[in-house]
């Protein structure tokens, strides 16, 4: 029996907390890590129980088998999920003297030393901070993790495909070169579409194979509606606003979770929301959780969640759309389309827990005023957010289709950073060592060693490494430079950022800082600006009434799959209802349906606007657009003779027609699988460019390499025109 297997102090926890059986899931786990030496990828549903079904035969593994060092490694996306793990660990390990630690960049000195001294039980960390562990405690880890049997990986989906992601994965193979340990892999994850592509990731630089127990979903009842609106202006400030009262409608008297796909729609929307309670002389609710907010206000929001029937809004962006358990939720809210299948599964997991029916509402606006009888306005007319949103429950609601996952094949940036933190790490090593150490790590097998040779000159060429009189390689001063700055442990590329206060207290950080005298939103209230320090970057403000301009805040746009842009041409096209969308939805379709059939749409992806100007409809995700994109610069620079190219990515290009004629676009448009033309054709000259953290510290050619090989898509260009 399962259950008898089981550490007595986890046997114990169970029975005073009230539990009568494992759930499917559960069992499943504890059978591959009881009885197999294999990985364990566990893909359930949100609130399945994968957190236990991880850790209770994880920690009955140690209880029973005592490690001499930290037994098992946490690796979370998040610091918050990392903060909920730890209180929901320490509860179930109160009596079992194996110590939990968490480990980040909010964690003080203090408590770090104690594993440092006491290297036990469950080490809790994000990549960065495990970054930082394995350069500055390079030595020491034999000591700390050199007994390490299990390796659990949180949100999985989170990193596969992502420079984070492929970092974890030179982190493990490093600390297995350093202290010869390799410990069992446990990956978890709520939204995989393949999983066989998340094993292949799981298991990479390891012999052991991976196993997925097959559970079937228990029958789940969601609630889905889709309403549309005009776009408020970003300066409107009328409370009566349809989209407005809408919201608050919705959310008035109930515990409500509101998703933005950006800080700046958090912000925006808890104003006016905090603006009409208070007209409403109603109490203040409302919070605001993203990664600008300061840490204090953020588990203030947390807390506020998990408080049990209190009516309760917060707006969050991805922070929140993670494992953290927030209690009890009546509704989501998703403020435009979700720019993937699976951000809307993560996010529609966050209600509908512990029995409840899942509610997930959609709000998507349009430009307002656009005049529905002018052709030259066309595609402004076209509600992309509403498509968007249709495209993407209609994949999930027919298919349970979710994006695959993409893998880098050239990925410089990260190979740079490995380097560096080796070097760092070890000291003076001769090239051949180096070069089997980091070429043997899983991200760079498409590498050769002729490729790293040469990165290996560049970067002693810009003082970045530095030969030894012994023909060794150590880092070189400009290499010291970047090492020894904090931020080098992150892949992503660092924001610099304004911290923001009142009087002593943090309010929280933005990227582009406001004049002085200015007002601007931030963690959902009105603040001026009395003062900008330049140098230190701090921004002192004084609460005020006053309204204000949302801060700007500075980052990429999502990358859309090809699978949604092509539903979303059929929401177009296909004469069916949707069950989900409320009566201003409704009519909105039915009217750009009407759109896109004189427009006939269907067969003609080019479609005059004006005598002189078109626009291209490729229904192409992102990579496949940008391409499209430079296949179109390219004809035009062939002597096609087209004028301006604008575009709106990833749903349409406006060409201005120039010396052409629409019927030579639509043959050049066309032609395009027949011409197949080279991807280098498709970069300028001496275009190389600069897309990750350290790109800046590769030679052109590699840059153009990676770029032509990741971040263009010729096939699916191809196959779509």
């Amino acid at each position: 029996m399962t259950f008898s297997r089981l550490a007595p102090f986890i046997q114990e926890y169970l029975y005073a907390h009230g539990w009568t059986e494992l759930r499917p899931v559960q069992l499943e786990a504890c059978r591959v890590i009881f009885d197999t030496n294999s990985h364990l990828l566990i893909a359930a549903g949100t609130a399945a129980g994968k957190t236990e079904a991880a850790f209770l035969p994880i920690l009955s593994h140690l209880y029973n088998h005592p490690p001499q060092t930290v037994g098992a490694l946490y690796i979370s996306p998040i610091k918050a999920l990392i903060n909920d793990q730890f209180q929901r660990l320490g509860d179930l390990l109160g009596t079992a003297h194996i110590p939990v630690h968490a480990w980040h960049g909010d964690i003080s000195m203090g408590r770090k030393r104690q594993v440092l001294k006491e290297p036990k039980g469950l080490l809790q960390i994000t990549p960065e901070s495990l970054e930082s562990l394995i350069v500055n405690r390079t030595h020491e880890l034999p000591q700390l993790v050199g007994d390490l049997q299990f390796v659990v990986i949180d949100e999985i989906h989170a990193f596969m495909g992502s420079e984070r992601g492929a970092q974890i994965l030179c982190q493990l193979s490093r600390l297995n070169q350093l202290t010869g340990c390799s410990p069992r892999r446990v990956g978890l994850s709520a939204t995989l579409g393949d999983y066989h592509q998340a094993e292949v990731w799981l298991a990479s630089g390891t012999l052991q194979p991976v196993v997925t127990p097959m559970i079937p979903a228990p029958p789940r009842t969601i609630r889905l509606a889709v309403e549309h609106f005009d776009r408020p202006s970003s300066t409107e400030m009328d409370l009566s606003h349809d989209y407005y009262r809408y919201l608050f409608d919705t959310c008035q008297s109930w515990r409500c979770l509101i998703f933005a796909n950006n800080r700046t729609g958090t912000e925006t929307v808890i104003h006016h929301l905090r603006k009409l309670a208070e007209s409403a002389g109603l109490p203040d609710i409302y919070h605001v959780h993203h990664g600008g907010v300061s840490p204090t206000l953020r588990q203030t929001a947390e807390s506020a969640m998990k408080q049990s029937l209190v009516p309760m809004v917060t707006a969050a962006t991805l922070t929140l759309e993670l494992g953290v358990d927030i209690g009890h939720l009546d509704r989501v809210i998703q403020l435009e389309a979700p720019v993937s299948v699976a951000s809307f599964l993560q996010r529609l997991g966050r209600t509908g827990r512990r029995g409840h029916a899942a509610d997930l509402r959609f709000l998507c606006t349009q430009n307002q005023s656009i005049p529905t009888d002018d052709p030259s306005l066309l595609p402004e007319q076209i509600p992309w957010n509403l498509l968007q949103c249709i495209a993407i429950l209609q994949l999930y609601l027919e298919d349970r289709w979710i994006e695959p996952i993409s893998i880098p094949k050239y990925p410089f940036s990260l190979l740079y950073q490995q380097t560096m933190s080796t070097l760092a790490g070890l000291g003076e090593l001769p090239p051949a060592e180096l070069a089997g150490r980091i070429l043997t790590l899983p991200p760079f097998s498409a590498i050769s060693m002729a490729q790293f040779r040469q990165l290996l000159h560049h970067w002693i060429s810009l003082e970045h490494l530095q030969r030894t009189a012994e023909g060794g390689l150590i880092l070189g001063l400009e290499g010291e430079k970047i090492v020894r700055n904090y931020t080098f442990y992150a892949t992503f590329a660092d924001r610099e950022e304004y911290t923001v206060r009142t009087g002593r207290t943090l309010v929280g950080f933005i990227t582009v800082p406001p004049d002085e005298g200015c007002c601007f939103h931030l963690a959902g209230r009105s603040w001026r600006v009395m003062e900008v320090e330049h140098r230190r970057k701090v921004i002192h403000v004084q609460p005020t009434s006053e309204n204000g301009q949302v801060s700007r805040q500075l980052g990429l746009e999502p990358s859309i799959h090809t699978q949604v842009l092509q539903r979303m041409g059929r929401v177009l096209w296909e004469d069916c209802p949707y069950p989900y969308l409320q009566p201003r939805a409704q009519q909105r379709l039915k009217k750009v349906r009407q759109l896109a059939q004189q427009a006939d749409l269907r067969t003609n992806p080019v479609v005059p606007l004006t005598d002189s100007t078109v626009v291209i409809f490729p229904w192409m995700g992102t990579v496949a657009f940008r391409t499209l994109e430079r296949y179109l610069l390219w004809i035009r620079n062939e002597g096609l003779g087209l004028g301006r190219i604008r575009s709106v990515a990833p749903y349409y290009f406006l060409v201005e027609l120039g010396k052409s004629t629409v019927d030579q676009l639509r043959y050049e448009v066309g032609a395009i699988a027949n011409r197949q033309p080279c991807l280098n054709h498709l970069l300028l000259e001496n275009e190389a460019p600069v897309m990750q953290k350290y790109d800046e510290f590769i030679p052109p050619d590699f840059r153009r390499l990676a770029f032509l090989s990741d971040y263009l898509d010729m096939a699916t260009v191809c196959e779509h025109l």
